[in-house]
């Protein structure tokens, strides 16, 4: 259970980078008020956007932030840094070290094709070539007993190989070739979960050259050669760039700023441990929106909500940004898995289990080859952007199409601060709709309509393909452009129910500020259902006590440590395992949860407990939710206007509301336009909508 203290001292900004804007929230514990703004993005370095708004927060806190009456300040960062440099190959130059015998378990992988029927499809070439990975004389068996020693010498070898190895990476804008030497090499050692001693000399060996080191005993100390192998490089591949990017963050901060990365597992890490297991920060803002999305949820459930129903939080979460769209289910809790593929790279770290497509304000509209309408994945960013940002776009976007609709007021974009051009918006959205035979209009309309299927297959993908009824939970809509979209996607799925928060453009962020510490332990064991349920209990022991002393060196109190114990297990036979909390009753849970997610379950079979995992939370006290009295229905009073909007119906003329001179208890009616500073919501025809306690906009979607 999240502590809650509204006595909090600490002067904290949550900061999410996104493809097109940098979002920050900003929680002032002496006013307890909670304050947002975005910057738009510095993808050729993220780290300026950052040092910007973190420049306009200290001017305008100046009492607050400057001594000697400064609070103690705490920053909260998701980055995109790690995420983007695997997606775009553009990882430090590595090397890879194995057992003999086992150099191309990168490549051989697991020989699944990437599409079932695409019998032609090339699977994403390994992050490290054939001629940097090496291999050295060790063999360990699978009790981890040593039936070959390690050989010094060869390890000297691959040193020396080491140093005379350059690659040609890509440099600048210009996309010159240079040629680099390899900066951080990945371990992996046949068993080295259960005996790790020749990769930590492996590894002591290569820090002594400066390389940086990625030792997958370290990293993932589990069974499955080939996704430990591939977790630990691509540890390897990202943790030098993020490591650059914090060290030229730190430089920048204020001595007295205390600096806290955001995990994929929806818990912070120092930034040290972010240096050398970046791949644990991989999809760290997507992550932040989900636990944001928890949070505000259980506010809510003590009300008469239908997000709770007395069941626990039922929410699935959808983050429309500029770039990209992350869609997450909450069934009582967020879903952790440990099976997630990033760019077509197995990663087999704890995350929270986001799915991910390239569908955002700013996808790319284009006609095909076919004369098809297609939206995505290529973005037009922060730099240029939509054609509307007048920053040079000339290409037809989401947000474009949007603008066209008269969905997006121009005059209200980002507050006022950033007015869009409706003309250039237009002007884009001729072209596909000459190449179709449609007017600008009817082009936007599909526009919006391929978006919407896009997002809504995903959306089926994180309800439907786990076995969830969407129909059973209620939409949870954030992200900068997602009010814009999720009605429509809420009427395709038949879900009745939308809530979309006050903060929403950048819930992410603030997920950041409501975030736990978090870190996660495991253990290969390999046990059957014959072990004693008190032996797990004992097993667990040690990587409990790592994980409480871990927190206690951050800083975390005792009576804010909380501890949970999972197993991963498996009927015999099959070849992938379900995430069981442990429990006096640990086995007949997993039947039940086997029943849950796949619709069978044999209690007669034999199962195997495969893992053992270990969540060590320091509970986190969250910015506090400020709840207004009830006033009444009536709206009019942040009514600003009408305007022509252009649904599927047809042209209707749509009321247009200031969200924020909206009140608790006011109802509105469909269609309805409603702009925040940093957002926009749609409320179609058929769909009602009242203001809550917690100025959180709850939709009835019509149909």
């Amino acid at each position: 259970m999240r502590r809650y203290n509204s006595s909090m001292t600490s002067f904290r900004i949550g900061i999410d980078i996104g493809g097109t804007f940098t979002d920050f929230v900003v929680y002032d514990p002496t006013r307890q008020q909670i304050h947002t703004f975005k910057v738009l993005s510095t993808p050729h370095n993220p780290a300026e956007a950052v040092l910007t708004g973190l420049s306009r927060i200290f001017e305008q806190h100046a009492p607050l932030c400057m001594p000697p009456n400064s609070l103690p300040i705490t920053v909260i960062h998701g980055s995109t840094v790690a995420t983007n440099a695997l997606l775009e190959h553009k990882g430090a130059p590595t090397a890879l070290i194995t057992t003999r015998g086992f150099r191309d378990v990168l490549q051989i992988a697991r020989q699944n094709r990437p599409t079932l029927y695409g019998f032609f499809a090339d699977p994403p070439p390994p992050l490290v070539p054939a001629d940097l990975r090496f291999e050295v004389n060790e063999r360990v068996d699978h009790e981890g007993n040593v039936l070959q020693a390690l050989e010094e010498g060869e390890v000297e070898e691959v040193v020396r190989k080491l140093k005379g190895e350059k690659r040609e990476v890509e440099k600048g804008e210009e996309g010159r070739k240079t040629n680099k030497q390899v900066q951080s090499v990945a371990v992996c050692l046949l068993f080295s979960f259960l005996c790790p001693e020749h990769e930590q000399r492996i590894g002591e060996r290569l820090r002594q050259e400066g390389y940086f080191v990625s030792l997958s005993s370290e990293i993932l100390p589990e069974y499955r050669e080939y996704e430990r192998t591939s977790t630990a490089v691509i540890n390897a591949y990202v943790s030098p760039l993020i490591d650059t990017y914090l060290a030229q963050l730190e430089t920048n901060l204020p001595k007295r700023v205390r600096l806290r990365v955001m995990q994929s597992n929806g818990g912070s890490i120092s930034p040290a441990q972010a240096r050398r297991e970046a791949v644990r920060c991989i999809l760290s803002g997507p992550a932040g929106g989900v636990v944001g999305c928890e949070y505000v949820a259980l506010s809510l459930t003590p009300n008469p909500s239908p997000i709770g129903r007395g069941e626990g939080v039922r929410v699935i979460t959808f983050d429309m940004g500029g770039t990209s769209t992350d869609v997450s289910l909450i069934d009582g809790k967020p879903q952790l898995t440990t099976e997630a593929t990033v760019g077509g790279y197995p990663i087999r770290v704890p995350l929270l289990d986001i799915h991910t497509i390239g569908a955002g304000g700013g996808s790319i509209a284009r006609v095909d080859a076919g004369g098809a309408l297609r939206v995505g994945p290529e973005s037009a960013g922060a730099d240029p952007g939509p054609a509307c940002y007048g920053r040079g776009g000339d290409q037809p976007t989401v947000t474009d199409a949007n603008v066209v609709l008269g969905r997006i007021p121009p005059e209200h974009f980002l507050g006022g601060e950033m007015p869009l051009e409706y003309g250039r918006a237009y002007a884009v959205l001729e072209r596909p709709g000459r190449e179709l035979g449609l007017t600008a209009e009817q082009a936007a309309l599909g526009v919006v309509a391929v978006a919407n299927a896009h997002m809504e297959r995903a959306l089926r993908v994180i309800s439907v393909e786990r076995g969830r009824d969407p129909r059973a939970f209620t939409l949870l809509s954030f992200g900068g452009a997602g009010g814009l979209h999720a009605t429509d996607l809420a009427r395709a799925l038949d879900i009745r129910r939308v809530l979309v928060p006050p903060l929403a453009s950048t819930l992410s962020a603030f997920g950041m500020l409501a975030a736990d510490v978090v870190k996660d332990y495991t253990l290969t064991v390999m046990l059957t259902d014959a072990t004693p349920v008190d032996e797990l209990a004992a097993r667990f022991e040690p990587l409990v006590q790592r994980g409480r002393c871990d927190l206690l060196a951050e800083g975390v109190l005792e009576a804010d440590i909380r501890i949970e114990c999972l197993l991963d297990m498996r009927y015999r036979g099959q070849s992938y395992e379900l995430i069981v909390p442990f429990s006096k009753t640990v086995y007949m849970d997993f039947h039940s949860r086997h029943f849950s997610q796949y619709g069978y379950a044999d209690t007669n079979a034999p199962v195997e407990v495969v893992n053992l995992r270990v969540r060590a939370i320091g509970l986190t006290a969250a910015p506090p939710l400020v709840r207004q009295p009830l006033e009444g229905p009536d709206p009019e009073a942040a009514r600003l206007g009408t305007r022509e909007v252009l649904f599927e119906q047809g042209l209707l003329p749509t009321p247009l509301y200031r969200a924020e001179a909206l009140r608790p208890g006011n109802r509105l009616t469909g269609p309805a336009v409603i702009v925040r500073a940093d957002t926009t919501v749609l409320l179609g025809p058929s769909d009602c909508a009242v203001v809550d306690e917690f100025a959180n906009l709850l939709i009835e979607v019509g149909s």
